[in-house]
Formats: structure tokens, C-alpha cells, sequence
């Protein structure tokens, strides 16, 4: 039977575009699982003109490492849905950007599981919003019973270029363990106008200054990924699009 369309009412399908995710309807899980000591990444760049919604299910093994970079810039509406269940000493690393322009709806939830003792989870996700677009963040952190040790940090950020985009971040910590490290940062706002104006006294044309630091805001999904520099090139296609 095949399962119903979320409403607004599901919390990870608040700011979803309903329509266009109707003709998506239903979303095949994509499932990784890494062996107890095993080390894999994978960069995903979703940027065809076409809608997308993935759901990708990850679970780590005792001591595995995954690495994870997502760069979400095509189509009207582009969704990704992550859910990961970390084993005993596990580490998760997840950086992604959000590029939106238009009328595009951008959205990236994330559930994130410490199941086990000592695992390492770090979420960093920038967002850069033009036109009439909305990016949007929901990112659960939850450390179970048990999962002493737990070392989690969410880092999320987003840039408005537009005072018409709309940006939603929501992370969210969920802790049933002691002896754990979790933070989690948020900010959304617009490009320093004074930094602006100091580059711009040094003769660069605005639209390269802006460039230039949105650079360095979206690269900070990507340092340190096997394919950093093929995801920064791509990034930075598509804000040649936005500035």
C-alpha cells in the first residue's frame, strides 16, 4: 500500500513544498551500511533542472567513518532527507550547501542517532537565498540511553541576498545520556555591508566582493571533503546564477 502524503502538520514536512513533492510521492529509501572499522564518503550535488526528493538511510558500525557533502542548488524544489544511526566510537561528518534563487524550495532534514558510546557527529550547513526562495534546515541530534561519551556539533547558517527569501533552521537536540559534549549554532542574516565597502575601496566591482565572501560562507560545507574542489567549482557555478 502505498504510504500517504505528508501534510504540514509532520513536523519534517513543515516548509515543504507539498505540491511539487506529490509527483515525487513516495521516496525510496537509499540505504549505506558501513562495517565496523570501514571509512567511505560520498558527495552528492543536486542540480538538475528537474524536481528531486532522496532520503538516504546511513548506519555506521563500531569505530566506521562516513562522510557525507551535499551541495542543493537545481530545480524548483530539491529535497534530502538523512537519517544515520551511529555505532559505538562511529564518527558521521556532514557538510552541505543550499543555493536558491527564484521561487526554488531548498530543504535538507536530518536525523542524526547516537545509538552507541563515543560516537563523533559534525553537521555543517550553509544556505545563500535570492529572489523569492526558501532554504530550509530541520536537524535532530538524538543520543539515546547509554550513549555515553557522545560528541555532537550542528553548525547552521544562512545568508539572505533578498529580503524576499525566507530561511528556516531548526536544530534540535534530544539527550537521554550523561557524560556528553552536543552544541548546536544558528544564525541567519544578511551580507556585512561594511566589509562590502572595504573591498569595494580597494577596487573590486560589487558583484565579484559579494562573490568572493560567499565563497568563503559555502566553503566551510566542504573543507576537508575528498571532492572539495570539484564541489566548490559547482558551488560557484551556481552563485554566478545569484549574484
Amino acid at each position: 500500500m502505498t504510504a500517504p502524503l505528508p501534510t504540514r502538520r509532520d513536523e519534517e514536512f513543515r516548509y515543504a513544498d507539498l505540491a511539487a513533492l506529490e509527483t515525487l510521492w513516495p521516496v525510496a529509501p537509499e540505504r549505506t551500511t558501513v562495517a565496523a572499522g570501514e571509512q567511505r564518503g560520498q558527495a552528492i550535488v543536486l542540480d538538475a533542472p528537474n524536481d528531486v526528493a532522496r532520503a538516504l538511510e546511513i548506519e555506521l558500525g563500531a569505530g566506521a567513518k562516513f562522510d557525507l557533502r551535499v551541495l542543493n542548488a537545481g530545480g524548483a524544489y530539491g529535497r534530502l532527507a538523512l537519517t544515520v544511526i551511529l555505532g559505538e566510537g562511529a564518527d558521521f561528518r556532514f557538510g552541505a550547501a543550499q543555493l536558491g534563487s527564484g521561487e526554488q524550495t531548498l530543504e535538507i532534514v536530518s536525523t542524526v542517532r547516537h545509538a552507541a558510546p563515543d560516537a563523533v557527529s559534525r553537521q555543517v550547513v550553509r544556505s545563500v537565498l535570492s529572489g523569492h526562495s526558501t532554504g530550509t534546515y530541520l536537524g535532530k541530534v538524538e543520543v539515546a540511553r547509554g550513549a555515553d561519551g557522545t560528541d555532537a556539533e550542528q553548525s547552521v547558517r544562512a545568508m539572505l541576498l533578498d529580503r524576499t527569501a525566507t530561511a528556516n533552521a531548526k536544530p534540535e537536540l534530544e539527550i537521554f545520556a550523561d557524560d556528553v559534549k552536543c552544541a548546536h549554532g544558528c544564525a541567519v542574516g544578511e551580507l556585512d555591508q561594511a566589509a562590502l565597502f572595504y573591498m569595494a575601496s580597494r577596487g573590486l566591482p560589487p558583484p565579484q566582493a559579494k562573490r568572493l565572501m560567499l565563497q568563503a560562507f559555502i566553503a566551510e560545507a566542504f573543507v576537508g571533503a575528498a571532492d572539495e574542489e570539484a564541489l566548490t567549482a559547482a558551488a560557484l557555478a551556481r552563485l554566478e546564477m545569484l549574484v
